[in-house]
């Protein structure tokens, strides 16, 4: 899959086509241990697939888990001084 032909999509098309990869990346493994996959490299191309997606997504909504815990850190005023404001 092209990393240009993702940047078309829209974020809830990006969304399901993450989960379809997912669902699909789960099939691939459980084939692949059970013998019956015979191309081993899909696995490998479905999870650079995915991490393009989620990269794409983390772009477009703007948050990454960096910045969601750094916004979880920020240390909050006293009681006392958010009363007042």
């Amino acid at each position: 899959m092209k990393a240009a032909e993702l940047k078309e999509l829209s974020v809830e098309e990006l969304t399901r086509k993450a989960g379809e990869l997912r669902e699909n990346l789960f099939n691939l493994k459980i084939r692949r241990r059970a013998g019956t996959l015979e191309a081993t490299s899909d696995v490998t191309k479905n999870k650079r697939d995915l991490a393009r997606i989620l990269t794409l997504l983390t772009q477009k909504t703007g948050s990454s888990k960096a910045q969601r815990k750094a916004a979880q850190k920020q240390p909050q005023p006293p009681a006392e001084q958010r009363d007042r404001t």
